[in-house]
């Protein structure tokens, strides 16, 4: 008996310890699942663009977009896009378009109709990805289909047609209201209560008193990748009556007026020097660069070049802030 005993106990010490090993493998196996899985999603979480240094040249935007609107227009057998050209030009010219030259696009543009495609041009390029993804972000809802089923510009210049306005690259200029900064947009000048537009169409997401940017507006777009900035719009009578925050708005729309309230923690005071309207562009690949040390805002002085040829007509209504 206590032989069997002694069998009987050295089986079942066997299959809890069989049992224990197995536990344990299984433990250790799904712990480093867990942990990979946590680390690839901490990796895809981070994953995002977080500065882009944009310096796209009028002349590229000028050309690019005529061949992409010529190729669609014309319904040619290639139709070209401008993002994917000018993604191309940056990896050849290290992102710096001051070393464009319009021989590279004539070039990429010959290798195209020659039955090469972008796909692969662009494989080996360094790069190629990151600028494509950069420039959509900025770009992708400029050019398209209107309401008339015309395909060309779509985006308008947020000074409203038939009003004069000056500008000049004065991204990264030094200011000193508040504290020592740089000027992260562009100053459109121009006369008190010339009608400003929205550039695209989105959602209202602030509308009311910064001390910095005075009466000011910011629309994000549809595709949360483009926060639109305008401010110090005009004293008394800032905003296109009715609006606020929450409403969608339509490129072109009327959404206020152009003024120099700001730089006063007071409401409503005019502290600008010169009537103007600071217009800035915040790119947004993940919500994490909202309002903190990680925004991304671009240079639009050749964005606001671009938009000249779309101007957005105001139809003046008996009341309105002239």
């Amino acid at each position: 008996m206590i032989i069997k005993s002694f069998k009987l106990n050295k089986k079942i010490i066997l299959a809890i310890t069989f049992f224990i090993i197995s536990l344990s493998i299984i433990l250790f196996v799904s712990l480093a699942i867990d942990e990979n899985e946590q680390e690839n999603q901490e990796s895809k979480k981070d994953n995002f663009i977080k500065w882009v240094d944009f310096n796209v040249s009028y002349e590229a935007l000028d050309l690019t977009s005529k061949l992409d609107i010529d190729s669609h227009n014309k319904d040619a057998d290639i139709k070209y896009n401008w993002i994917e050209l000018l993604a191309y030009l940056a990896c050849k010219n290290g992102g710096n378009f001051k070393n464009f030259k319009k021989s590279d696009l004539d070039a990429l543009v010959q290798k195209l109709q020659n039955g090469e495609t972008m796909g692969n041009l662009t494989k080996n390029l360094k790069n190629y990805d990151y600028y494509y993804e950069s420039y959509s972000a900025v770009l992708s809802q400029f050019i398209g289909y209107n309401s008339d089923e015309k395909y060309g510009v779509i985006a308008f210049l947020p000074i409203a047609k038939g009003y004069s306005f000056s500008h000049y690259d004065d991204f990264g200029k030094s200011r000193s209201y508040g504290f020592q900064r740089t000027h992260l947009g562009n100053d459109l000048m121009g006369s008190i209560g010339t009608p400003i537009v929205a550039v695209e169409s989105g959602t209202i997401e602030h509308l009311g008193w910064n001390q910095f940017g005075g009466w000011r507006i910011g629309i994000r777009s549809f595709d949360k990748k483009r926060y639109y900035y305008y401010a110090h719009l005009r004293k008394d009578h800032p905003y296109a009556d009715g609006l606020k925050e929450g409403d969608v708005v339509s490129a072109g729309d009327l959404i206020g007026y152009l003024g120099m309230t700001g730089y006063s923690i007071k409401e409503n005071v005019n502290n600008i020097n010169v009537p103007h309207l600071h217009f800035g562009m915040q790119l947004i690949f993940d919500e994490s660069q909202v309002d903190s040390p990680n925004e991304i805002w671009i240079d639009v002085y050749n964005i606001v070049e671009f938009l000249k040829r779309n101007r957005s007509q105001i139809i003046k209504n008996f009341g309105d802030v002239p």
